[in-house]
């Protein structure tokens, strides 16, 4: 790796530290590459703890030059979000966030929840987390506007649905909605998303008087009640200050070696929601710094960056993280530092907040605490960032199911977990179905075969429920597919875990972390593949055994059960009196003959 570093260009660009067998340990960004490469390898290099031992298992570079720091930065952050490297600070959130969608882009706008935001011509209101808020609102604004919740086409007539008829939607389907009327109301739905109370409740009152001036009673009864209706929404509503428009509030919080942000999302002078996260094991790592990664893998995701974005630091790369955001926005993005005003007390607001979530955070274990758990309990060279699990279930070998999960940065990652079916293996053989479960899952996360989802990483270590067999099978799978990484099986009664390489079992103990969090992996795999048996024993269930024949459809078996009346009819009849029904050839009924008998 040495003769590497002769290579390192001084431009801008990503490098990647990968361990012996490959694994990526780290994946960083730099303007100028030679430099900040050589800075790891320097004995004088003021390096953390962490990054030490990090350098310790370091055994090959790649790097990636770019045209400037700005596109260096986007692949950083692809980057970490793809292969989520050990040593990179994690954001521990794999969840997509709600908004409110007005799809303006149509002749009849509809309002609805979405978790993707596309340039499409509609209007987005939110993020809402958490989401109780949002669905409230939802819910006034369907029933008071009555406005479509439906997925049909409004460009066509059509007759009404019940919606209409319990009056729960106007329906411009029927075409009797005048467009400019709906359109007013969508503008009044837009008043009330954006917290422009005043001007709506100015409207609607001067229309309650028209009505009631032309003796519309009615109608003007209706206005009144919406009123009401809304002036109590607007009561629940957080206005946080209507000079502040749209921006997002981060206040950082340090304390024994952890690291909490607090976020608020306030649009339109709203709070909409809030996020809070635990960075731990930040050692040797700036507040600067903290700050940059923070923002970078949050808004990698599915989230609109808002116009003005509050820190109570600094972020590293400042400027390109402002870039960036601008062009992920459609528009500028500032990043700023308040010193006084009311900016300065939201940002002391959710300093106070982080401090609070932090500290209710410390009944959790620490990682450190697993890691060395883990390392010395299962004699590993180096604790595991990431831990697979497979698990079998049958009954005598009917209905086989395997099921594979996934944990990461301290929590299971269900986007990664897998269930296959183990229809090729005949009978009750739980070895056999285990090494075609390892192999399986793994090849058709690298081929991208039907069904396979999205593309799995082998996990720095994989727990096998089961004995010394389940282990050795998943050992020789793991080898013919020429996967090298550290494996171990669970045994229960007494929970114990099994090593490759050695005679006797290790006992887990009761109480101590990296026990239990081993159990609990195990118990997950095991809870996720009986769910996944039960569900296919229930369809079983419910399936008719006509399913099973070839040729037999929907129609036919229909036919069949109508002429028969029972399913121990058609059964017991000739294959003369099944081909006597429409639809059934002579063929076909000793087809339907042969199966129900052998079924039955």
């Amino acid at each position: 790796m040495i003769e590497k570093l002769a290579d390192v260009p001084e431009r801008p660009g990503v490098y990647i530290f990968r361990d012996a067998d490959g694994r990526v340990l780290y994946v960083g960004k730099a303007k100028g590459l030679k430099s900040r490469v050589r800075s790891y390898f320097q004995k004088s290099s003021a390096l953390d703890d962490r990054k030490q031992a990090m350098m310790r298992v370091v055994k090959d570079l790649e790097f990636t030059v770019t045209g400037n720091e700005l596109e260096a930065f986007i692949l950083e952050a692809t980057l970490i979000k793809q292969l989520r490297p050990r040593y990179n600070i994690l954001l521990r959130d794999d969840k997509s966030y709600p908004y409110l969608r007005l799809s303006l882009n149509e002749k009849w706008p509809r309002l609805e929840v979405v978790r993707r935001v596309k340039r499409d011509g509609s209007k987005y209101y939110g993020p809402y987390v958490p989401a109780g808020d949002m669905w409230n609102l939802l819910s006034f604004i369907r029933s008071s506007f009555r406005i479509p919740t439906c997925n049909y086409s409004l460009d066509k007539r059509m007759r009404p649905c019940i919606q209409h008829q319990i009056k729960r939607c106007m329906a411009p389907c029927d075409g009797g909605v005048d467009h400019d009327e709906y359109m007013e109301i969508v503008r009044q739905i837009r008043f009330i998303l954006e917290g422009r109370d005043k001007k709506l409740l100015d409207s609607l009152e001067r229309k309650m008087s028209g009505y009631s001036d032309e003796m519309r009673f009615e109608e003007a009864a209706l206005m009144r009640d919406r009123i009401r209706a809304i002036k109590r929404v607007f009561e629940t509503q957080k206005m946080v200050a209507p000079e502040l428009g749209d921006a997002d509030v981060i206040g950082l919080f340090r304390e024994g070696g952890r690291a909490a942000f607090k976020m608020f999302f306030i649009r339109n002078g709203i709070m909409t929601g809030y996020r809070q996260f635990v960075f731990n094991n930040p050692t040797g790592e700036t507040d600067k710094y903290l700050m940059k990664n923070l923002i970078e893998q949050f808004y990698q995701k599915e989230i609109i960056p808002p116009p003005l974005i509050i820190c109570s630091v600094t972020p590293e790369d400042s400027p390109i993280l402002s870039q960036w955001l601008s062009d992920k926005k459609d528009g500028a993005v500032k990043i700023t530092v308040p010193v006084r005003g009311i900016k300065r007390k939201l940002i002391g607001m959710a300093i106070d907040n982080a401090g609070v979530f932090l500290k209710t955070q410390k009944g959790q274990v620490d990682d450190r605490t697993v890691d060395d758990g883990l390392t010395r309990l299962l004699g590993l060279r180096a604790a595991p960032s990431d831990i697979g699990a497979f698990d079998i279930s049958n009954i005598s070998g009917a209905e086989p199911v395997g099921s594979y999960v996934y944990w990461a940065d301290g929590d299971f990652r269900k986007d990664n977990y897998r269930h296959i079916r183990m229809d090729a293996v005949a009978g009750p053989d739980d070895y056999a179905m285990m090494k075609e479960m390892v192999k399986r899952t793994f090849r058709q996360s690298e081929e991208g075969k039907e069904g396979a989802g999205r593309a799995l990483s082998v996990p720095d270590l994989l727990v096998i429920d089961g004995g010394k067999g389940q282990l050795e099978a998943a050992c020789r799978a793991l080898s013919e597919s020429g996967i090298h990484t550290a494996v171990i099986s669970i045994a229960k009664d007494p929970d114990r875990a099994f090593i490759p390489g050695r005679a006797d079992p290790v006992n887990l103990g009761e109480g101590d972390a990296a026990s239990l969090l081993l159990r609990r992996i195990r118990d997950e795999a095991h809870r996720f593949a009986i769910g996944y048996h039960k569900k296919r024993r229930a369809k079983r269930t419910f399936e008719s055994p006509l399913e099973a024949v070839p040729g037999i459809g929907r129609n036919r078996r229909l036919q069949l059960l109508r002429h028969f009346r029972s399913l121990d009819a058609i059964r017991g009849a000739s294959i003369e009196e099944l081909a006597s029904v429409k639809g059934i050839n002579h063929a076909l009924a000793e087809k339907i003959s042969e199966l129900l008998k052998k079924n039955k």
